[in-house]
């Protein structure tokens, strides 16, 4: 197959982080994002992977978020 002008050819690395929050699901997967993006460069996609809670007594104490990230690969 021929390849295309301009095209590249990139590797990207995964890694898996929880994001927490008392809020939301969504606040947690923001957390998680925006303190990996500290450490890591040139994140790509996020996709939440599963999504749970932390309860006692009852009542919800945490939302907890596990997000997959995808970088582009630097080796």
């Amino acid at each position: 197959m021929a390849k295309k002008a301009g095209a590249t050819n990139s590797v990207y690395k995964l890694v898996e982080v929880i994001g927490t929050s008392t809020q939301s699901w969504e606040d947690a997967a923001k957390n998680a994002v925006e303190t990996a993006a500290g450490t890591l460069q040139d994140l790509r996609i996020a996709e939440v992977v599963k999504m749970d809670m932390k309860v006692e007594g009852g009542k919800v104490q945490e939302y907890r978020t596990r997000v997959l990230l995808s970088f582009k690969y630097k080796g």
